[in-house]
């Protein structure tokens, strides 16, 4: 596994909140549950005081892309770096098993499961994996959509630095307002 999708944790734990909206979806310990993988190490270590922990680990996530999203990186970085020193990891050496065409096992780097709380290691996963993001891509492709009322964060892979949205139905829905608020402004011009 390449260790920049572990920041797709960070993307997956912000946006369990539109605070624009009000909406709070890591509110249980089964909400937890449900941000690792299944079957991994995370799942188990679930407590009730996870909750409150993993929320305050979102909002610092969340100033981390807001901060890149209004061009502060270096506020993000520093950020960042905060959450590392914290949540430190531990990278373990993999194969899984899996052979290149010379016979020769594949291996690669992924991040150890081996912290004491649900928290820690979810909040060093996704740090870190954000980390390798910024740092392989810049703290621009760090972004927050731009579509009102939506303020879900997501990692601009696009090849010209060009996403604004957070999904597909987002962009729509922008493009379709800012359509129909073009024809309102003909029609009453």
């Amino acid at each position: 596994m390449e260790l920049t999708t572990y920041a797709e944790f960070a993307v997956r734990l912000v946006n369990t909140e539109e605070p624009e909206r009000g909406k709070d979806e890591l509110t249980t310990v089964d909400e937890v549950r449900r941000l690792f993988s299944a079957g991994g190490r995370g799942t188990k270590l679930v407590e009730e005081a996870d909750v409150p922990q993993l929320r305050a680990v979102r909002r610092r996530l969340r100033s981390v892309f807001e901060s890149a999203a209004e061009g502060d990186q270096t506020r993000a970085v520093d950020m960042l770096n905060e959450l590392l020193i914290e949540y430190p990891v531990s990278p373990v050496i993999s194969g899984h098993g899996y052979l290149d065409e010379n016979g020769r096992p594949l291996w690669h780097l992924h991040l150890a499961e081996n912290a004491s709380t649900a928290t820690s290691l979810y909040a060093a996963l996704a740090s870190m994996g954000l980390a390798m993001h910024l740092t392989a891509h810049g703290a621009d492709r760090l972004g927050l959509c731009q579509a009102a009322p939506c303020r879900n964060a997501y990692l601009d892979t696009s090849t010209n630095r060009s996403r604004r949205y957070c999904s597909d139905r987002c962009a729509t829905r922008a493009n379709v307002a800012a359509y129909r608020a073009r024809k309102r402004e003909a029609a009453s011009a």
